[in-house]
Formats: C-alpha cells, sequence, structure tokens
C-alpha cells in the first residue's frame, strides 16, 4: 500500500487532494502544514511519495527540500510540487531538484495523480 505525504498550509486543498488520492486507491495519506513539519515528519517516517507546495509559512517547499538534502531525509522519496505558482521561474527551479519528478498545478485531480503513478511505475 502507498503512503503519500502532503505538505500544504490550506488545509481545504488538503481535504480535496485526499479526496481524490482517495478515489485512485491511495487510502495511506498524511498531512503536514509546512515545509518544517515535514522535515520533522521524514525524521521518524518516509512516505513513498510527496505533494509538496511551495508557499507556505514557517518553512516554504524549496527551503523543505533543501534541508531534506541536507539532512540526508528519504533520500529515494519522489516528489511532485503541487502548487498555485504558473510562475515559470517556479517550474524551472524545481528541474534543479532530482527528487522532484512532476510539477503541477492545484488542484490535484484524478488525471493528475495518474501521470504521477505511472511516472513511480516507470
Amino acid at each position: 500500500m502507498i503512503k503519500v505525504l502532503l505538505v500544504e498550509d490550506d488545509e481545504t486543498t488538503n481535504f480535496i487532494s485526499k479526496m481524490v488520492l482517495k478515489d485512485a486507491g491511495v487510502e495511506n495519506v498524511d498531512e503536514v502544514l509546512n515545509g518544517e513539519d515535514a522535515c520533522n515528519y521524514l525524521e521518524k517516517d518516509c512516505p513513498d511519495f510527496i505533494f509538496l507546495d511551495i508557499k507556505m509559512p514557517v518553512m516554504d517547499g524549496w527551503e523543505f527540500l533543501d534541508e531534506k538534502k541536507a539532512k540526508g531525509l528519504c533520500k529515494n522519496v519522489k516528489v511532485a510540487m503541487l502548487t498555485s505558482s504558473v510562475h515559470p521561474v517556479d517550474k524551472k527551479k524545481s528541474k534543479k531538484y532530482h527528487c522532484v519528478i512532476a510539477y503541477i498545478e492545484k488542484p490535484l485531480t484524478q488525471n493528475k495523480v495518474k501521470v504521477i503513478m505511472d511516472k513511480l511505475s516507470n
């Protein structure tokens, strides 16, 4: 059974994402509200996949990715940036992180989950 971590400060977005993932057959979904909480989570447990927002309080998505790498947390976990940012600079920046396999715009949909699952199985 696949375990997913949502790193997103908006609880409504988390609720929608969890429903979409459940409909896609992903039952094991945890959520945290910022990058610092995500680092603390990864120190105790490694999910199979992370959906990561960029703009969050305390520690944003970029800071989380840097901290994850610096601390060597869950090295093999793949990440999808799940964001409202359509800025080309953010999309380009995401490609600098080897763990990031997708950059997708909110909201999460069944089609977007399918694309991610296909990438994970390759």
